[in-house]
């Protein structure tokens, strides 16, 4: 989870050092992380001039396939959902890099310091119609979505602590495509906002909020849902789950927002290993894909594979809206779950050449020293999916393994890892 898929011999590796070692590499990087993303900086400078509205996407599905820092870019695609912002309204795709390069920056870091930096973010400020707020008739739609989805919650503020947030930012433009503060507009005046009165502009409102005890509940939650279970245990009482959250709360106020610090917490925890947290998410698309190709270590054409995660309901750099993508159950459907295995096909040599046969099975590392098919069945579905099949299905895929008359190895492994990803394991974290 906190690499979006593993290869064979990381996850070898992984069992062999233990947890502990396995995080702190995590946290780490790889080899030379600074020289890929500069050269990833480079060709994204040079797409963006030939004008393709996919090749953001495309550019960014690379990034997170071939990234020496896998849990940089599974942070970075957590923060997209959090501050979603869609380049359907931002039409300026190099705004929506620069965004998509604050949330890498900041991914691992303090929360404080990327709040701030994302109300003066250009991206966002068209987004939210920020680059508008003026003093005399001031804009409320980003300070209500930085209490409701950014910092607070639903609840946890009154319609007059919106009005007296939106004074704050008032003044706060965009101008050259830079952010920049028009003194003129800005209402330099008293506020009341949760309580608290000051001369507050943007800075200090976000402070106030942060200082909620409310705020820290909330972060950790929305990174328990990405990194341990979509949904908490069944039994689970309000006052239970607050009880479960509390100590990633106190750690994430008490080191003043250090998201990296707790992020490491949840990764060491034992409940993070424990029944309530294995095979507790689905699979985001972009978590499917990006982990079936990482893991058997293939390529794809990342500009088909942006528009095949489209149709499956997530295209990055495009939020649905301003709340992101649900995620959870809402990720399957019948048409999704066929969209899914179809996409496995493609990739795996399908009929329309789109992929081009670049992830065959036949040259995985992970299927090298299987001594035969019904090996490689067992070797897919320990690298592939969260937990087991049941035997009777474990069975019947070990059966699918061998070769129908006419068919081809290539084919026939294609075909075996379609089935597996039929299955609701394959769908699971």
């Amino acid at each position: 989870r906190a690499a979006c898929g593993g290869t064979w011999t990381e996850l070898q590796r992984a069992v062999a050092e233990g947890p502990a070692a396995t995080v702190d590499r995590l946290f780490a990087g790889g080899d030379e992380p600074a020289a890929f993303y500069a050269e990833a900086r480079s060709t994204i400078a040079a797409l963006l001039g030939l004008g393709g509205s996919n090749d953001l996407p495309a550019w960014w599905l690379y990034v997170m396939l071939r990234s020496p820092h896998p849990l940089l870019e599974r942070m970075t695609l957590f923060w997209h959902g959090h501050f979603a912002t869609s380049a359907a309204k931002v039409t300026d795709r190099g705004l929506m890099l620069a965004q998509n390069e604050l949330f890498r920056t900041h991914a691992l870091g303090n929360f404080r310091t990327l709040l701030k930096a994302e109300a003066r973010d250009p991206a966002m400020l068209l987004w939210l119609d920020s680059a508008v707020n003026r003093k005399a008739k001031p804009n409320e739609n980003f300070a209500r979505e930085v209490m409701e989805l950014f910092s607070l919650g639903v609840g946890s503020y009154t319609e007059r602590d919106i009005r007296e947030t939106a004074r704050a930012f008032t003044g706060w433009e965009v101008q050259h495509q830079r952010f920049w503060v028009n003194a003129a507009q800005h209402d330099g005046g008293l506020k009341t906002v949760l309580g608290e009165r000051g001369p507050f502009d943007g800075d200090g409102v976000i402070d106030v909020l942060l200082r909620q005890p409310a705020a820290a509940r909330f972060l950790v939650r929305k990174l328990y849902r990405f990194f341990v279970a979509d949904e908490f245990p069944e039994s689970s009482t309000p006052a239970g789950i607050e009880a479960l959250l509390e100590p990633l709360a106190v750690e994430l106020r008490e080191s003043d927002y250090d998201v990296g610090r707790v992020v490491g917490m949840i990764l060491r925890s034992n409940w993070f290993f424990s029944e309530q947290a294995i095979a507790r998410r689905i699979k985001s698309p972009v978590e499917f894909a990006v982990g079936l190709v990482r893991s058997l270590e293939g390529h794809v054409d990342h500009y088909a594979l942006a528009d095949d995660l489209n149709a499956l309901g997530q295209r990055v750099f495009y939020p649905p809206n301003v709340k992101g993508w649900n995620g959870g159950r809402e990720w399957i459907n019948s048409y999704t779950l066929m969209g899914r295995m179809n996409l496995v096909a493609a990739m795996t040599g399908g009929s329309d050449g789109r992929y081009g046969d670049k992830l065959g099975l036949d040259r995985t590392p992970a299927a090298a020293d299987c001594r035969d098919e019904p090996a490689l069945v067992d070797r897919l579905t320990t690298l592939l999916c969260a937990v087991a099949p049941p035997p009777e299905v474990s069975e019947a895929l070990r059966r699918a393994a061998f070769a129908q008359p006419g068919e081809s190895q290539s084919r026939r492994r294609g075909r075996l890892l379609q089935a597996l990803a039929a299955q609701p394991e394959f769908q699971l974290a």
